[in-house]
């Protein structure tokens, strides 16, 4: 259930509440990587995950579960953040992999959607081929999903750039398309019922069952995920339907699945370094079975 702009407090200053949800449970913690870890520039390849981040999140994957949830594409994210120890989810959750949850069980894998890939790398070409002549526009094949960046575009070529997504979506044979919006992007996904919140989910059954297979009495998992767009609000409320904690990164107040809000990336980093500190300080018995 979403909450109004104005009631969303600042997770670093309602931190000792938090900390307070937290103790004594096993927390798993899911990332958006865009405008969440790393800042939102003008081209995708630009979007460099700070090495103060990059360290937090090592630190803090030493000693519990850690995912990335992203619109990117999986190999192009898990190549940007460089832990192997992370699970990935790329193309808003259609596409998941990860090291084993645990030694001697197999490795992290799931793919949603039969022929999803094929289908979207022809509608990439068909988009590109319709918005050749517009100035700024960069369509992007995430092989789950086609992204039509317009940040560099004139805003008079706009419904040009938009017409041409809707047409995209409405005249694929044989299969129907959804779109979404987002930060100067439109987005073309299969219209299936899969989003990152079905992805954190999923993750999250996995790792549980495998933490139960060493401490069967063992309390269930508490999800912590900080995303940024619309597209991460399904994951904020697959966290919450979990008794989990979501925490909107947006410089602006928005109506919200989340429970907190943080400005932007560097507050993220910040309230993941005390994040660190507090799982690194509990005993590990506390910890055990979460990694």
């Amino acid at each position: 259930m979403s909450v109004s702009a104005a009631d969303v407090p600042s997770a670093l200053e309602r931190w000792p509440e938090i900390a307070g949800r937290l103790a004594g449970r096993r927390p798993a913690l899911f990332l958006d990587y865009d405008g969440t870890l790393s800042p939102i520039v003008a081209r995708p390849e630009l979007a460099l995950l700070p090495e103060a981040t990059r360290e937090v999140v090592e630190r803090l994957a030493e000693r519990l579960p850690v995912g990335i949830l992203s619109g990117r594409l999986r190999e192009e994210v898990t190549a940007l953040v460089g832990l192997p120890r992370l699970a990935y989810a790329g193309s808003h959750g259609f596409d998941v992999a990860g090291p084993p949850p645990a030694p001697g069980e197999p490795p992290l894998r799931f793919e949603a959607g039969h022929g999803v890939p094929a289908l979207m790398q022809r509608v990439a070409e068909r988009l590109r081929r319709e918005l050749t002549r517009v100035p700024g526009v960069l369509v992007e094949d995430k092989r789950f999903a086609v992204a039509v960046h317009y940040r560099q575009v004139d805003k008079r070529d706009l419904p040009r750039v938009e017409a041409a997504v809707d047409r995209a979506a409405r005249e694929t044979s044989g299969h129907r398309l959804r779109k979404t919006g987002g930060k100067k992007v439109w987005e073309l996904l299969p219209d299936v019922d899969w989003d990152k919140g079905h992805a954190l989910l999923w993750l999250l059954e996995r790792l549980e069952r495998s933490a139960r297979r060493d401490r069967p009495d063992a309390p269930p998992l508490l999800p912590l995920f900080l995303g940024d767009d619309v597209t991460d609000e399904d994951a904020f409320a697959a966290a919450a339907s979990r008794g989990g904690i979501g925490i909107l990164v947006a410089e602006e107040p928005r109506p919200t699945a989340a429970s907190y809000r943080l400005r932007d990336p560097a507050e993220a980093s910040h309230l993941l370094t005390q994040l660190a500190e507090l799982v690194e300080a509990a005993p590990a018995a506390s910890r055990a079975g979460a990694s």
